[in-house]
């Protein structure tokens, strides 16, 4: 199965800047969108996107957050949010079952210039992680987006610059670190543990992506129990569009 997660900035956006094109020729099994930015009536997926199946989770503020994920096969269910209302009315979080694992998506806040919403920010981390932990009782997980942070000083081009930043602050870090000692693993790091460069955001200023100027916030995190069924992961920085690039895994 090849499973792949981008921050769109945007789907109206992305969709005018040769989205469907690009995924007709990648062809994932399931594709898992984050800041879609848009209602499910507001968006027509054109042939591109038949024969998957789409499941919106979008936020009450209109043109904010949002997820989507695209499933070529159909979960035998799919839910909705972490089932706390303080954290389900931004449309960050996905979870669709399927035979032998559950996949999640997710978009996790920013905590904003200044760490002004890093209280909230940590809450939400222990949530989310409560959430992951509790279906892999069931059954192994897969989660996949956009998680805000960047766990070492290699994820991320200047470091030293960023230590108390929005992104790399130590308690976002820390929230990772949980997330690595409750047993998942970060199937890039998994393949790449040393690996420089390689980053799946750059800020719009002053030609960040042209120097790679970059930070690794995006991932896909496995139980460690599936880790035999893990074939390659990969960042697809070359892909455009958005200021975020798509990362994949290939697994089962």
């Amino acid at each position: 199965m090849k499973l792949i997660s981008w921050n769109v900035n945007g789907i109206r956006a992305v969709l005018k800047k040769g989205f469907a094109e690009w995924f007709a020729e990648v062809n994932p099994d399931i594709l898992c969108l984050q800041e879609t930015k848009a209602k499910e009536e507001q968006v027509e997926l054109t042939l591109e996107f038949a024969g998957y199946h789409p499941y919106w989770c979008s936020a009450e503020k209109p043109g904010y957050s949002g997820t989507l994920i695209l499933s070529r096969e159909k979960p035998i269910s799919v839910s909705y949010g972490l089932g706390i209302e303080e954290h389900d009315n931004e449309g960050r979080v996905i979870t669709a079952e399927y035979e032998s694992f559950y996949l999640v998506t997710v978009y996790t806040p920013n905590s904003k210039n200044g760490l002004l919403r890093i209280d909230y920010r940590v809450e939400w981390d222990r949530d989310f992680l409560t959430h992951v932990k509790n279906l892999e009782k069931t059954k192994p997980v897969v989660f996949c987006g956009d998680l805000n942070v960047c766990h070492q000083e290699v994820d991320l081009a200047r470091p030293a610059a960023n230590r108390n930043n929005a992104g790399f602050s130590p308690m976002e870090r820390k929230g990772f670190d949980n997330i690595v000692d409750a047993g998942f693993i970060d199937t890039f790091r998994h393949f790449y543990p040393d690996t420089k460069d390689a980053y799946s955001w750059w800020s719009y200023r002053a030609g960040a992506r042209g120097k790679n100027i970059g930070w690794r916030l995006d991932y896909f995190c496995i139980s460690e129990s599936i880790k035999k069924d893990l074939k390659s992961a990969a960042i697809m920085a070359d892909v455009m569009g958005s200021d975020h690039c798509p990362v994949s895994i290939e697994i089962f």
